[in-house]
């Protein structure tokens, strides 16, 4: 894996899944004195890409650290691979690994000590502690930088650090605390390219974020929370216009959405968007058809139509 930055190091014994779900909730609700953070949830959450999302206090954190164990749910119950959250948090821990949203690196030590020391933690021998973290430090772009001290990394090394840390033991499931907070537009982008490529090592992923296109671009599951209530669990695009594709242009709209229309496809204008479904054939090559006959260019184009801001502001969110 050293040698090829695209790859995970070759894993320990395997364990088997015992249940085809990450999490579940039944009547989940925590509080903080007279504040509810959340408000009986029910969910049944399946393996793969998950995304947790809302506003700013909108309950993710809390949750995430319930599924964890690190805070007691007030009323209800959960579970995490199938383990309950109350009498299992050794197994679920020794499955799972944590970004946290913040500061929690050793400064003083530098990453490839910290990274052997957490590998050490979870039951990985010497020998084996220092390869691991030796790869997984190559896999997030932190190989030349590993002998460094923490404090003095930027943060977005920091943050990959983290993501380090957190997959170092090479769990099944991983929770990522607004996992690019911070970071400029290409630690972004190069963090969200981190994110998306864990689903092909095997490890599923749950994301929480309040940047919704961060979640459109990394995951296939969604679960919405605002203010602790639940809006909405499912696919991704599954509901409003997931039959149809999203259009964004540079031009003139009402042009294209009468082309398109003329070519037999449905059209619905959203502001500066178009949500099109058409049967007859690939919408896709009547899209460049019409875009091309238009003199247009495509700013946008997204399968699975209505975005998460649309779903998220239609089912009530405070955005």
């Amino acid at each position: 894996m050293t040698s090829d930055p695209a790859s995970m190091p070759e894993r320990g014994p395997s364990v088997q899944r015992v249940t085809d779900t990450a999490f579940t909730t039944h009547g989940l609700g925590h509080a903080y004195g007279r504040v509810v953070a959340l408000h009986t949830l029910d969910l049944d959450v399946p393996p793969g890409q998950i995304g947790l999302v809302g506003a700013n206090g909108a309950g993710k954190s809390t949750l995430i650290k319930v599924l964890l164990g690190i805070l007691s749910p007030t009323t209800g119950s959960a579970t995490v691979l199938g383990m309950d959250t109350r009498s299992d948090m050794i197994g679920i821990r020794s499955l799972v690994g944590y970004m946290p949203e913040g500061p929690c690196l050793p400064l003083e030590q530098t990453a490839a000590d910290f990274l052997v020391y957490a590998a050490g933690t979870a039951g990985l021998p010497p020998d084996a502690a220092r390869q691991r973290a030796s790869d997984v430090l190559t896999l997030v772009g932190l190989d030349e930088e590993r002998f460094r001290y923490l404090g003095d990394y930027s943060t977005g090394m920091k943050q990959r650090a983290k993501l380090a840390q957190a997959i170092v033991h090479d769990p099944q499931l991983v929770f990522l605390d607004e996992p690019t907070s911070g970071l400029d537009p290409s630690g972004r982008e190069e963090m969200l390219d981190l994110i998306a490529r864990l689903g092909s090592f095997g490890i599923d992923v749950v994301v929480s974020s309040h940047v919704l296109r961060d979640i459109e671009r990394t995951c296939t599951w969604v679960v919405m929370l605002d203010e602790g209530t639940l809006l909405h669990a499912g696919p991704l695009g599954e509901g409003e216009a997931g039959d149809r594709v999203r259009l964004e242009v540079n031009g003139d709209i009402e042009q294209v959405a009468d082309a398109l229309s003329s070519s037999g496809a449905e059209v619905a204008v959203d502001g500066r968007k178009l949500l099109i479904r058409y049967d007859e054939g690939d919408v896709f090559d009547v899209i460049r058809d019409v875009a091309a006959r238009s003199g247009v260019s495509i700013r946008r184009l997204d399968a699975g139509a209505a975005s998460l801001e649309e779903m998220f502001l239609r089912r009530g969110g405070a955005g």
